[in-house]
């Protein structure tokens, strides 16, 4: 089984984990503003913890957005230095679906809408459903849109997480209605999730080089809109 290195983010949290045939080291840290401080610092501490060196790693895995502009730029960066360095490849993984990986591995529950703040009045909006392999897949594309216009799952039983579901709790509680079965607003993604699905895209054959690792943003006039 291939071993794992993944980094988030993507959000105020910042994480690194390290997984390694069935066990898995990480160090995770609710960061603000301080993630270039605290991420490679955590890429040594979970390599020490496994007496492990860069060399050793097989795969490269972060969360690739949607997010905070400047954390997924972060995490992009520290990939792909670590990537061209080490010659590793990489696996780009959703930050909306490691938070829906993260609920099933808390909380069992298998479909989840993963809900990110996205600010100026905007939510980063995913669905996913658990596979028989254990991984979390989207059922309709990732958006980012007003709550008023976010695209609704079918059917019921939805488990809802992520900052969104805080920030416009009203909004949201409204239009899902009776879709949910639960609501955790504080629920973050965590590295561990990462390279879980990081391993699903190794099964598919989905890596790509150093060179090709891009983030993901969703909305494209973020930078714009930050200078201006």
């Amino acid at each position: 089984m291939k071993t794992i290195l993944a980094i988030d983010t993507s959000t105020e949290a910042c994480s690194v984990a390290l997984s390694v045939a069935s066990e898995v080291i990480e160090q995770f840290e609710i960061a603000r503003q301080r993630h270039t401080e605290l991420v490679l610092p955590m890429v040594d501490k979970v390599l020490a913890e496994a007496e492990l060196s860069i060399e050793q790693i097989d795969v490269l895995a972060f969360g690739r957005g949607p997010g905070s502009f400047t954390g997924i730029r972060i995490g992009t960066g520290v990939v792909q230095g670590i990537a061209l360095g080490a010659g590793l490849p990489v696996a780009a993984v959703s930050s909306l679906a490691a938070i829906a990986q993260g609920v099933y591995r808390t909380t069992e529950q298998k479909q989840v809408i993963a809900a990110i703040d996205a600010r100026m009045q905007e939510i980063y909006w995913g669905c996913f459903q658990l596979d028989a392999q254990g991984y979390m897949q989207a059922t309709q594309d990732e958006v980012v849109a007003r709550p008023e216009q976010l695209p609704l799952p079918e059917g019921d039983r939805w488990f809802a997480a992520g900052s969104a579901w805080d920030a416009y709790k009203e909004e949201l509680t409204n239009i899902t209605k009776e879709k949910m079965v639960a609501v955790d607003g504080a629920f973050l993604p965590h590295a561990q999730d990462v390279a879980m699905l990081a391993r699903d895209l190794i099964d598919k054959d989905q890596l790509v080089s150093a060179e090709k690792v891009r983030p993901v943003y969703l909305r494209n006039e973020v930078a714009w809109k930050k200078a201006k």
